[in-house]
């Protein structure tokens, strides 16, 4: 069970990295919703693996940006699911829930933010469900989080959840203050460098909070990158609703395989 403290508000295809990941001759994706609770809410998770491999693999656990279960984080599952892994991405708000504004975002993500136990007790119900899957190695799990989700994973890491490591894409790096005691997972954070929602303040902040426990984690910044630079959407997003943000390709390159070196080192 995860422990509870204070919160803070913020918002190719290549074989994956480490010799015990299981490699398949094919890859023929099995891609499935999956209905479970949590608290008081009906979820409906999304699943992808390679079904050409029957060995169990790592598992990874995707929570999405603030916009929900939208084809973003499933393309991500995907993605994973090639590399060879089994992923899950989470459903934060119930129903499979999308929003289509930054008016509706915030308002279905500020209670995740200010509430840590209902923002950890839907992050635990997606994870039991992924270590369910015969297809999972529950001993090599991880995490990845994007915006909105990525600092859902940091904060389920310095909360004690039962992880390898977690990877934070253009997340807020304030949320649950860290405690040595808890904190068991490795951390990888990918940031931009022109990401605005995310100051420098905050990011020193994070790194003196890490340090001063001795966390073991990377901290990787890309140049010209903002908020939400490895989604291919958030150009016309940007536009759209006039948001500092915008898809960023050598960034998302780059920040890709510095997940999969992360997989390799954690998954040893």
């Amino acid at each position: 069970m995860l422990a509870i403290n204070g919160f803070m508000t913020g918002c190719s295809d290549q074989p994956a990295a480490g010799t015990n990941t299981p490699k398949a001759d094919s890859v023929v994706l099995k891609e499935e919703n999956v209905n479970y609770t949590a608290d008081t809410a009906k979820l409906v998770g999304f699943v992808a693996y390679n079904q050409a491999n029957s060995q169990p693999r790592p598992a990874v656990l995707v929570i999405p940006e603030w916009w929900g279960m939208t084809d973003y984080p499933k393309m991500r599952a995907r993605e994973l699911a090639k590399l060879g892994y089994i992923a899950l991405v989470a459903d934060i708000y119930g129903n499979g829930m999308v929003a289509d504004s930054p008016s509706l975002a915030g308002k279905l993500a500020t209670p995740f933010y200010t509430n840590p136990g209902l923002a950890a007790s839907r992050f635990m119900a997606a994870l039991n469900i992924l270590k369910s899957y015969p297809q999972a190695d529950t001993t090599k799990i991880a995490a990845i989080g994007y915006c909105f989700g990525g600092s859902i994973v940091l904060n389920a890491a310095k909360m004690g959840a039962p992880l390898n490591g977690v990877v934070s894409f253009h997340g807020d790096l304030r949320g649950v203050p860290a405690d040595k005691k808890l904190l068991k997972a490795k951390i990888l954070v990918c940031h931009g460098l022109a990401d605005s929602f995310v100051p420098q303040e905050q990011v020193d902040g994070f790194k003196k909070q890490m340090d001063s426990i001795g966390a073991d984690y990377t901290f990787k910044a890309y140049a010209d990158a903002t908020h939400a630079f490895t989604n291919p959407g958030a150009t016309a997003t940007g536009q759209r609703f006039n948001m500092p943000i915008k898809y960023n390709p050598a960034a998302d390159t780059a920040s890709w395989k510095d997940m999969q070196d992360f997989f390799g080192r954690i998954f040893k």
